[in-house]
């Protein structure tokens, strides 16, 4: 199904902006829930969903720990 989702960041690259998250987040949503755009009656519930989705990819990111990456 996500066969389009590109990688985020290299496993060794820590450095990834919240630009990147947001875009991340939204791309997700977007291929879950079949739209590109929400209608009106949708949007709150779609912006939700990009911001927890944002939120649990930081939660990710801060807590994954790469074996053998330079400090």
């Amino acid at each position: 199904m996500c066969r389009s989702i590109k990688t985020l960041r290299p496993p060794v690259m820590p450095e990834v902006t919240e630009e990147d998250i947001h875009a991340a987040a939204l791309q997700y949503v977007r291929k879950v829930s079949g739209f590109r755009a929400p209608a009106a009656h949708n949007r709150q519930v779609f912006e939700q969903a990009v911001a927890a989705v944002a939120e649990a990819t930081s939660e990710l990111l801060a807590g994954l720990e790469v074996r053998g990456a330079r400090s």
